[in-house]
């Protein structure tokens, strides 16, 4: 199951893993929500330039 939950007004995509019982979040969605950002897949690269654990 796939659907879009919201986070003051702005859409995050999720998606429901039946077998492990977990949802899944899009991270570049939730990254927008919370900055604002205007490019967030460049905001989550600098992020992960800057924090080696984030890019694994």
């Amino acid at each position: 199951m796939s659907n879009l939950k919201f986070f003051e007004g702005k859409q995050i995509r999720s998606y429901w893993n039946e077998k492990e019982e977990q949802w899944y979040f899009s991270v570049v969605d939730i990254i927008e929500a919370l900055t604002n950002s205007v490019n967030p897949t460049y905001y989550l690269k600098k992020l992960r330039k800057r924090d080696s654990e984030l890019g694994s």
